[in-house]
């Protein structure tokens, strides 16, 4: 069985992709600070409440569990609040984001998808957008996700493969019921 790490795992979306990992038959590590996620949106997986931006608690996660690849949802995500403060938004999701890579290049971990939002691309100049259109982000949330991608995309293992999802629809995942006002659910996924 392999074991995947989901950081932001008890997050909306990320709640999402461990209920359909645990639903395929893999064992799930959620690793969470809760700023935004809900302790019960991550049932049936192992919790871990930590910081990515803490590369101790990341070191004690790949060591107390064989963890053979990582899917980050792990990101702050509301425009208005990257508007008024940016540099929390840079350091929470870009610094997150390489803390997260050298920590699996220490433990020699070099499969992850990375998860992004459609603001990387601004405007888009036609749709479906494609991964390979071009990248203008309007909304301060975008900049950091670009660069993150970035930084996945060019990892220190050549090996490293990151793969980039703008939106995830798992149409068998029940939409889950622990919203609060800590977070609101999208109109769209």
């Amino acid at each position: 069985m392999n074991t995947i790490l989901v950081a932001g795992g008890a997050g909306y979306i990320g709640s999402h992709m461990v209920a359909l990992l645990l639903e395929r038959g893999y064992e799930v590590v959620v690793a969470d600070n809760l700023s935004t996620g809900h302790w019960q949106a991550a049932k049936g997986a192992k919790l871990r409440v930590g910081d990515l931006r803490d590369s101790a608690f990341l070191d004690r996660l790949f060591t107390e569990f064989k963890i053979d690849g990582v899917i980050n949802f792990a990101a702050f995500s509301l425009v208005g609040e990257s508007v008024k403060n940016p540099l929390k938004y840079y350091d929470n999701n870009v610094g997150g984001s390489i803390s997260m890579l050298k920590a699996m290049d220490r433990h020699g971990i070099d499969k992850i998808v990375f998860s992004s939002t459609a603001a990387v691309y601004g405007e888009p100049e036609k749709q479906p957008i494609e991964e390979t259109d071009r990248t203008e982000p309007t909304p301060p949330t975008g900049r950091p996700s670009l660069l993150s991608k970035r930084c996945s995309s060019g990892a220190t293992k050549p090996t490293a493969s990151a793969m980039w999802l703008c939106a995830i629809s798992t149409p068998q995942a029940p939409i889950r019921k622990w919203a609060s006002e800590k977070t609101t659910a999208p109109n769209l996924i």
